[in-house]
């Protein structure tokens, strides 16, 4: 079957089958004449699991254990169901201070920032989360992607100074092609790092294409 028709059948758009064959999620067979992707009837069950999911709310992350088998539904979904009371206790705590200020009679004109701004505040140091905590959030995780790929390719880098050094201190250094070997695999290690990051960006940053993200 051809994407167009997979498309049809289905209802993900092309660009968030691509995106989930990126991710591992989906690996089509290829036709042989034309090198075509050529969907089964297995690729479509397992779209259609994937939309579900998605559409759940669980993350790509957790699919992706799913279908290696390292989580199962029922573990899987007990932890979304926490997540989602979380968040309905978050949601109903807003609610409560928009209430609040609807109760109040509160206009554009009347309304206190400061005085409200701090309100919120207490409300988020007691785990209240608000709009712009997910940018802050979003930032956070960023950052300790960051640190820690930064982490190891330092740490590949002071493997490959060690070894530089005692080649120099050594009375026969270090062959060329070994330091070659030993710079191509952190040249290598560097790479998988760099791509493993740029993914883990696309999740944090909620992974599927905007148009597609019901899904």
């Amino acid at each position: 079957m051809k994407i167009n028709e997979v498309e049809q059948a289905i209802g993900i758009t092309k660009k968030n089958i691509r995106f989930y064959e990126e991710q591992g999620l989906l690996a089509p067979a290829r036709n042989a004449s034309n090198g075509y992707r050529d969907y089964s009837a297995r690729d479509l069950e397992v779209l259609g699991q994937i939309k579900l999911l998605r559409k759940l709310g669980i993350p790509i992350e957790e699919i992706r254990r799913l279908q290696s088998r390292r989580l199962t539904l029922t573990d899987c979904l007990d932890r979304h169901m926490v997540v989602l009371e979380r968040e309905s206790q978050n949601l109903a705590s807003v609610r409560r201070f928009c209430a609040g200020l609807r109760e109040q009679g509160v206009t554009l004109d009347t309304l206190e920032p400061e005085k409200l701004l701090a309100q919120m505040k207490e409300m988020e140091e007691g785990g209240t989360r608000f709009m712009d905590i997910q940018n802050k959030d979003k930032r956070r995780r960023k950052k300790d992607a960051l640190i820690a790929a930064a982490s190891i390719l330092v740490f590949q880098l002071a493997v490959l100074g060690v070894c530089l050094w005692v080649s120099h201190l050594a009375e026969e250094p270090m062959p060329l092609p070994v330091l070659a070997l030993l710079a191509g695999v952190l040249a290598l290690t560097a790479g998988g790092i760099l791509l493993a990051l740029r993914e883990r960006f696309k999740e944090i940053e909620g992974g599927e294409l905007d148009e597609a993200s019901k899904y």
